[in-house]
């Protein structure tokens, strides 16, 4: 299974924890279509962890909790693909999972053939309960050689909190995404930390094993499970916007039921989501920042645009600034950027230095153009 993009979807863990039911999945795929976020390329549909019951049965297989989905996983699977989205679970590396439901330690290659023949396209891989001794690395590859031998394609997001420098091995894994960092929450401090974790790890990033800094929360307002404080919408969008540079899986975490417009048209941005997207999947680099409290990145775009993202993190306004020399762009050079914030639409032409305040908790998206000057 070749992945060449950042998967996108909507997983259930953020909002509903341990609350969840084949009515909510069902109700979520008949939202993902409703609202259009499969048209904006959102395509799994993903049950995190809870679904099971306590023990295996007999035979040695997790069983899903009949309260929560009285018709089983199957049909689950099949009523998500016939809205033409793809269906994903949740096991862990470990013999219980993170909540205490069942792992698939010593029983990969058993879990992985149930998951194949419920239809599952995507299984999100934790890391929580193993024993002290037993190797991450050779449990993240006994699964990925469990998956592939089942012969369906699934997508493989491996979840170990960027533990034993993860991103040193796990493309020979098979995973196609592997979480890089702890748990996100709905709080600003928890974005800004993880972000500006991720900025040296993104040359581990690319096609077919994407760096995962965690699911989205935007649209979440400090309800569910992770609800930590909250975002206002314009924090959201920062949050957002830094994912789209960071070429990072986006996962929906918020309760698409009920979305607000404004959650809908930032999670479904044109401009946004094409720098995500984006089939080079090129790394961003840091042009400018102080100290973690300001940041401004840059990427090359497979049709010869650039994106550049402009991040306040700080509590009052600050004067971004940097100079184009930093690009390779002296003055020598007789060239320039055309810059379009994706936002508001607003050009500027940028001629040796770019100077630009920013409110506090606020950033700025551009796609940029070379121009003769």
């Amino acid at each position: 299974m070749i992945v060449t993009k950042p998967p996108m979807g909507w997983n259930s863990w953020n909002t509903f924890g341990e609350n969840i039911s084949e009515e909510l999945l069902m109700e979520t795929a008949d939202a993902m279509v409703s609202t259009g976020l499969k048209d904006a390329g959102y395509e799994y549909v993903v049950i995190d962890d809870c679904w099971a019951l306590r023990e295996r049965d007999a035979s040695g297989k997790m069983v899903a909790d009949p309260a929560k989905f009285p018709h089983g996983m199957k049909y689950l699977a099949d009523y998500i693909h016939s809205k033409g989205l793809k269906f994903g679970m949740y096991s862990c590396a470990g013999v219980e999972t993170c909540a205490g439901y069942p792992g698939s330690f010593n029983h990969e290659f058993v879990d992985a053939q149930m998951f194949a023949d419920f239809g599952v396209d995507f299984l999100k891989y934790d890391f929580c309960n193993k024993p002290a001794h037993a190797h991450g690395p050779m449990l993240y590859n006994k699964m990925g050689m469990a998956l592939r031998a089942t012969g369906r394609d699934i997508l493989y997001s491996a979840c170990n909190w960027g533990s034993d420098d993860v991103w040193t091995w796990i493309r020979s894994t098979g995973a196609h995404m592997y979480r890089s960092t702890g748990d996100i929450g709905d709080n600003f401090g928890l974005i800004k930390d993880i972000a500006l974790s991720q900025i040296p790890k993104q040359g581990f990033n690319g096609p077919n094993c994407f760096n995962d800094p965690d699911m989205l929360v935007v649209g979440m307002y400090n309800q569910g499970n992770v609800g930590w404080g909250g975002c206002d919408d314009q924090e959201y969008m920062l949050h957002f916007s830094l994912w789209c540079m960071m070429s990072a899986p986006l996962m929906i975490g918020c309760d698409i039921r009920n979305m607000t417009e404004f959650t809908k048209n930032t999670l479904t941005h044109k401009g946004l989501l094409a720098i995500n997207q984006d089939p080079a999947v090129r790394q961003c680099i840091p042009v400018s920042g102080r100290k973690g409290d300001t940041l401004i990145l840059f990427k090359h775009l497979e049709d010869g645009d650039y994106a550049i993202g402009i991040y306040n993190f700080t509590d009052k306004i600050q004067q971004l600034d940097f100079f184009l020399y930093d690009l390779g762009l002296g003055v020598e050079t007789g060239y320039g950027l055309e810059m379009e914030n994706l936002v508001s639409g607003d050009k500027i032409l940028v001629d040796g230095q770019f100077k630009m305040p920013v409110g506090s908790h606020r950033c700025g998206t551009y796609r940029a153009k070379l121009v003769k000057l």
